[in-house]
């Protein structure tokens, strides 16, 4: 009965941390109003590390298919072709493994306060390893003109187990770029 409390918790541990945390950082100093478009900057999306399985030219279209909507509902417009933006944007997606031990003690038994001594049976410890994937997409801003970053906002989740429809993958892009652009222009 503990064990299943304690997988029941675990589960209920992970499904919490399946939200998107949400993180900016800007240039306190710089005009955000003076920003009025936006371009790539090369090159337009990293990928850490750097593996076939995460690199795709599906998810990066659907990044950049997202910002481009994000950033014209906030009124950037991208820059005509081979033009520099006010802005030069370039994404970071990072994949990390991670890890968490869980470790339960079962058995043992009672002590009498008065010296009634032991009465059990053994203890016995069992430690479980979770293993899991975050993945954290970063947003980066440059001034176009001077080439400093000047603002970056990034998402971090629990990434699911299950292999996600293109639909849900974009779906899911769609959100997570929403989040971290729902931040700026800073206020």
């Amino acid at each position: 009965m503990k064990r299943h409390l304690l997988l029941l918790a675990s589960i209920l541990l992970l499904g919490a941390c399946q939200s998107i945390q949400v993180d900016r950082d800007y240039d306190t100093n710089r005009d955000f109003a003076s920003y009025r478009s936006w371009s790539w900057k090369t090159p337009a999306l990293t990928y850490s590390p750097d593996d076939p399985r995460i690199k795709s030219d599906l998810t990066e279209q659907r990044i950049r298919d997202a910002l481009k909507d994000q950033f014209e509902q906030r009124g950037l417009r991208a820059a005509p072709a081979n033009t520099q933006g006010d802005l030069s944007v370039q994404v970071a997606l990072i994949v990390d493994d991670r890890q968490n031990l869980y470790t339960t003690n079962y058995g043992g038994g009672w002590n009498n306060a008065w010296g009634g001594g032991y009465w059990g049976g053994p203890i016995y410890t069992e430690t479980q390893t979770v293993d899991y994937k975050v993945g954290t997409l970063q947003v980066d801003l440059y001034d176009g003109k001077d080439n400093k970053l000047v603002w970056r906002g990034s998402a971090q989740q629990v990434m699911p187990r299950n292999t996600l429809s293109p639909t849900e993958r974009e779906a899911a892009i769609r959100e997570t770029v929403a989040k971290v652009l729902s931040q700026y222009p800073p206020h």
